[in-house]
C-alpha cells in the first residue's frame, strides 16, 4: 500500500511539472537602449544601427531613447540606475572616463556591466591646407620655438579633443599651455575657425574633418592611433610622425547597469558580436568614415579602465581635474 502511495505521488508530481509553464528565455519583451546624447549625432546614429541589428537577432524591438543633459551625465546616470535585468541597456561614450575627474558625477567605468566596444575614432592633427607644415613634427617644432603663438580648437574646454592636444604635447615634452585652447561647440565650428584663420590647429577625428580635407581646405598630418586610418591610409600615425606613443580617440560601447545576470550577458554579447561583424554595420562605419573597434565583456571593461587612468592623468596635468 505504501509503495502504491509513493508511486501515485510521483506520478502526480510529474504530471504537474509537465503542465508547469516554462521559464521564458531572455528577452521576452522589448529592450530600451539609452543614448546620452542628442538625436542625429554620431552616437545616436551608431546606437540606432546597433539597435536595428539587435532586433533581428533577439526577436524583440530595441527602442533607442535619447536622455540628454548635464554634459552627458543624465543619460549615463539613467543607464547605471536601470534595473539590472537586461531590458534597459545603453551606449556609453568616452565621457564616462572623463566626467568624474571634472567633478560632474561619481559615475565611472566600474558603474556598469561592460558588454561590447563597437566604435573608436582616433584624434587627428589638422592644419589649414595652405599651412607651411609638411609633417606633425614641423608643427611641434614651431610650437616649441614660439609657445603661446599658435591656438587650437575642436571642442569645449576639457573635452576629448582638448585632451588629445594636451596629451600629445605632454608626451613630446612640451607644456600643454604652449598652445592656448579656444573652446568651441564641437569639431565643425572649430574647423571653420581653422579655415578662417582664427586658430592654427584643430584636433578632432578624421571623419569630422573629412569634408574639409576632401575639399582641399584642411590637411591632416597625423592620427593618434596605433594604426593608420582605413579612411585616410596616407595619414601617418603620431608615432610614425613624431615618435610619440600617445593615442586617444572618441569611443562608444554598449553596457548595462552593474550586476547584469550571466544569462543576459551570455545572450547579448554574442548578439552584439554578430551585429558588429555584419556587412550592414561595417558598411555603415565605412560610409560614415567611423572607425571600428571590438572588445567584449571584461576586455571592454579593461579598455575603459585604461582610458579612465590615461585621461585622468592628462586632466590633472592641465588643471582640469577636481
Amino acid at each position: 500500500m505504501k509503495r502504491l502511495l509513493v508511486a501515485a505521488a510521483g506520478l502526480a508530481l510529474s504530471v504537474c511539472l509537465s503542465f508547469a509553464p516554462a521559464i521564458a528565455a531572455y528577452p521576452e519583451r522589448p529592450i530600451t537602449l539609452i543614448v546620452p546624447w542628442g538625436a542625429g549625432g554620431g552616437t545616436d546614429s551608431v546606437a540606432r544601427m546597433i539597435a536595428s541589428l539587435l532586433e533581428r537577432d533577439l526577436g524583440q524591438p530595441v527602442a533607442v531613447v535619447n536622455r540628454t543633459g548635464g554634459q552627458g551625465v543624465v543619460g549615463h546616470q539613467a543607464i547605471a540606475d536601470a534595473t539590472p535585468d537586461g531590458y534597459t541597456i545603453g551606449l556609453l561614450t568616452v565621457e564616462i572616463a572623463m566626467m568624474h575627474w571634472q567633478g560632474l558625477t561619481k559615475l565611472d567605468p566600474a558603474s556598469y556591466t561592460p558588454l561590447a566596444l563597437v566604435n573608436e575614432d582616433p584624434a587627428g592633427l589638422q592644419v589649414r591646407a595652405d599651412a607651411p607644415y609638411k609633417t606633425a613634427k614641423d608643427v611641434i617644432d614651431d610650437v616649441t620655438k614660439s609657445p603661446g603663438k599658435y591656438k587650437a580648437s575642436g571642442t569645449a574646454q576639457g573635452g576629448i579633443w582638448h585632451l588629445a592636444l594636451a596629451g600629445m604635447l605632454t608626451s613630446l615634452k612640451v607644456q600643454p599651455t604652449a598652445v592656448p585652447w579656444v573652446p568651441s561647440n564641437g569639431a565643425a565650428p572649430g574647423l571653420q575657425d581653422l579655415v578662417a584663420g582664427g586658430v592654427q590647429i584643430v584636433t578632432c577625428s578624421l571623419p569630422e574633418a573629412r569634408a574639409l580635407i576632401e575639399a582641399g581646405r584642411v590637411k591632416s598630418l597625423a592620427v593618434m592611433a596605433t594604426e593608420r586610418s582605413k579612411l585616410m591610409p596616407d595619414v601617418p600615425t603620431l608615432k610614425e610622425a613624431t615618435g610619440s606613443d600617445w593615442t586617444i580617440g572618441a569611443w562608444r560601447g554598449v553596457a548595462g547597469p552593474k550586476g547584469l545576470p550571466k544569462e543576459v550577458t551570455d545572450r547579448l554579447i554574442p548578439a552584439l558580436k554578430k551585429a558588429y561583424d555584419s556587412k550592414a554595420y561595417q558598411d555603415f562605419l565605412s560610409s560614415r568614415g567611423f572607425g571600428g573597434r571590438w572588445a567584449e565583456g571584461a576586455a571592454f571593461g579593461a579598455f575603459m579602465t585604461e582610458a579612465d587612468a590615461s585621461l585622468g592623468k592628462v586632466m590633472k596635468e592641465v588643471g582640469l581635474a577636481k
